[in-house]
């Protein structure tokens, strides 16, 4: 996917601020929708490593809404499922 294809989601962060974000995947586990997110001035296509963001993805009023996973099961399924499908 080129760098301009990626969905910008906007959300606010845990002290009030705006944050932009880029839609990298969603990925379903277990009849569950999870979103790859990293923060929209990352340039996904160069070879640095960045930070990717894994949240929960609801439906709500044919909105959607991104939820912050606190279980750390869930947080380690969803990883290795991940890790397992690129490796595929």
């Amino acid at each position: 996917m080129k760098e301009n294809e990626f969905e910008i989601i906007k959300t606010i962060g845990e002290n009030g601020e705006e944050i932009e974000l880029k839609l990298i995947d969603i990925v379903n586990v277990n009849d569950v929708d999870y979103a790859l997110l990293v923060p929209a001035n990352t340039d996904v296509d160069s070879d640095e490593e960045c930070e990717i963001a894994l949240m929960r993805l609801k439906e709500n009023n044919s909105e959607y809404v991104f939820e912050t996973i606190e279980d750390d099961d869930e947080f380690e399924l969803v990883s290795q499922a991940i890790i397992e499908d690129e490796a595929n």
